[in-house]
């Protein structure tokens, strides 16, 4: 069985009854982690040694939220509202995609994640209209090596004559079945299914009830987007309540206009959070709910939603979420004490719990991935803590969470196996793959303008 050791780093477990040792070794055997403690003895095995002295090593973070099928069109759309975003995205340049372009924004999006940090990345796919088209997304995520949900979603196009609008399609349970025969089969597998559903803001009651009631009888987890303008279906969610359809494996995403009394009824049956909270304030979503869910003793996780609008590094997202409710927390207590807190509000662990243990929980893998836990999967990253950056290291949570950047990641490592080491990917082919997005990106924005639907 192939065994790494990781000696002498700074370990920043995220497992309560481990903690954080300041001198500590990892030791990897096949796929899972074997032992962490200060001095293993590996007695006559052999092991790669791996010198952590001015390193810091994290659980392998977890992205809550992603469209990676938007990867060629970084930056694209960093201007658009909510509102653009629908118009030019969904119903423009989304129908002119074709498989390979799902396929290669897929991997390279994926590939990027790695290179960031990411070990876990649930991608949010809505753009498939046929299965070849998500047959190619999740080829991508497999071909990359990243630990995925794949939530198969659907497309968002204005309907031609005689066709229904989307909001009246109920999830595909044939495309759903032939994905959990075939390719995502293995529900333990590096990727495995979710169900990106419209839910009541964006369908009707019918279909809601039946995307529910769909994914609850294939056990699997349905997310949604809630918010952006009125709700297709009001009172909806009260109506899935009654019904008995709402709890745990039920995820919302952003959720920033969810009146405080359904928040609570939300919370206490369970729901799952993602915030995604850099991109919710650019497009106009509102403030992210980080706050208003901490005060209901609940936590967020944490995505980053769209590399059409900005950058794919977890650990910025994670200080803007941060950074946005401590400024909104020393608002209210100017307001209501006239002065700042004596404290901050949050620490900066919370933060770091969004993008490693809470996206566990999220995934219901809290069991398998989220923390440096023995017996738990090997996905890890070594942060390089001697960097001109980050040293000197005072405390090396506020290090990782605040000062870290893609820069720092020196490694990455996902189910026992390298990703990534000494700062490089460890991909073949990687200059061909960029090419390929390129010309990807630059075809699309070509078609769609040709179309004359791209203002």
């Amino acid at each position: 069985m192939r065994r790494t050791l990781i000696r002498s780093a700074t370990v920043i477990s995220m497992d309560d009854t481990i903690g954080d040792l300041a001198t500590c070794d990892v030791l990897v055997e096949g796929s899972r982690i074997a032992d962490v403690r200060p001095s293993i003895d590996l007695g006559s095995g052999e092991a790669e040694i791996i010198d952590g002295t001015g390193r810091i090593v994290i659980p392998g973070l977890i992205n809550a939220h992603m469209h990676t099928w938007q990867t060629g069109l970084r930056g694209f759309a960093a201007n658009w509202t909510l509102l653009e975003y629908f118009r030019r995205m969904h119903a423009g340049l989304a129908t002119v995609f074709r498989p390979e372009d799902i396929h290669i924004a897929t991997l390279v999006g994926a590939l990027n994640q790695i290179n960031c940090g990411t070990t876990t990345l649930v991608d949010w796919c809505h753009n498939n209209p046929t299965p070849d088209h998500t047959d190619a997304a999740v080829r991508g995520l497999i071909e990359s090596g990243i630990r995925a949900a794949f939530f198969h979603g659907s497309p968002k196009p204005e309907p031609k004559p005689g066709e229904p609008h989307f909001s009246e399609v109920p999830h595909p349970r044939r495309e759903v079945e032939r994905l959990l025969a075939g390719l995502l089969a293995d529900r333990d597998g590096l990727v495995t299914l979710g169900l990106a559903i419209l839910g009541p803001h964006y369908s009707t009651l019918d279909v809601a009830m039946h995307d529910f009631r769909l994914a609850r009888e294939l056990k699997l987890i349905a997310s949604m987007h809630q918010g952006g303008g009125p709700a297709k279906t009001p009172g909806g969610w009260e109506k899935l309540i009654e019904a008995g359809l709402v709890g745990a494996g039920i995820n919302i995403v952003h959720g920033n206009d969810l009146p405080d009394d359904l928040l609570d009824r939300l919370v206490d049956l369970g729901v799952s959070f993602s915030v995604t909270p850099e991109n919710e304030m650019i497009q106009g979503h509102g403030f992210p709910i980080t706050g208003r869910l901490l005060k209901r003793g609940v936590r967020p996780t944490i995505g980053i939603d769209l590399e059409s609008m900005l950058a794919g590094d977890l650990f910025s997202a994670a200080r803007v979420a941060l950074s946005m409710q401590r400024a909104l927390d020393n608002a209210e207590s100017r307001q209501v004490n006239g002065a700042i807190p004596a404290t901050t509000t949050i620490p900066v662990r919370e933060a770091l719990r969004w993008i490693t243990t809470e996206g566990a929980r999220m995934l219901g893998r809290e069991h398998q991935i989220g923390s440096l836990t023995p017996g738990k999967l090997a996905d890890l990253v070594i942060i390089n803590a001697s960097d001109l950056n980050l040293v000197p290291v005072h405390d090396p949570v506020a290090t990782v969470v605040m000062q870290t950047s893609l820069a720092n990641i020196e490694a990455v490592m996902i189910g026992g196996a390298w990703k990534k080491r000494n700062g490089r990917l460890l991909v073949e082919g990687l200059d061909t793959k960029k090419e390929l997005l390129a010309q990807s990106g630059r075809r699309l924005v070509q078609d769609i303008e040709r179309q004359g639907r791209a203002a």
